[in-house]
């Protein structure tokens, strides 16, 4: 994923740069960066699924639109977080691009798996990132992208959210 997706290393280069800690919720704040990135996953997820829901067989329609909902309510919830830190929530770009072409079923079923890796990445950064609450609710969050990745793919990983930074794509390029 791209820089804004990957704040770990956003992280270690800031706390490279500078002696002093950013105050909570400033615009270097490594939970707000990890929520923004949470944020700019879960609409490339939605706009994803819509590709997902315009190819999928008859048969797994119903689950892609499980998954397209779950992931539209995470985005509105990952919205009030950012603005709880007085930060401005990303919007959703115009249009992303797809990591394959997806013209059948087939292929629809890998992308919907594509995704939630990916989304998954980010929520385990979240998971480092955040405290608390947010820390708890980014740890549900990377569950169930794990199970719905699994419920795709057929087969589990046996550390979700890991794994998937070999892509190192951007939300941008589903």
């Amino acid at each position: 994923m791209n820089e804004a997706a990957n704040p770990g290393a956003n992280r270690a280069a800031a706390a490279a740069a500078s002696p002093a800690p950013s105050p909570p919720g400033g615009e270097d704040d490594p939970a707000l960066a990890a929520l923004q990135a949470a944020l700019s996953a879960e609409h490339a997820a939605v706009y994803g699924y819509g590709v997902v829901g315009g190819r999928i067989a008859e048969d797994r329609r119903a689950q892609a639109r499980e998954a397209h909902d779950a992931h539209r309510a995470r985005r509105d919830v990952l919205r009030r977080a950012v603005r709880r830190m007085d930060a401005a929530p990303e919007s959703a770009a115009a249009a992303y691009s797809l990591p394959f072409p997806v013209p059948d079923g087939a292929a629809a079923v890998r992308l919907a798996a594509e995704l939630e890796e990916r989304v998954a990445a980010v929520y385990a950064d979240l998971v480092r990132a955040g405290e608390g609450g947010l820390r708890r609710e980014a740890a549900a969050a990377l569950r169930e992208t794990a199970v719905r990745a699994a419920r795709w793919r057929g087969t589990g990983v046996p550390f979700p959210g890991l794994a998937e930074r070999a892509a190192q794509a951007s939300p941008e390029s589903l």
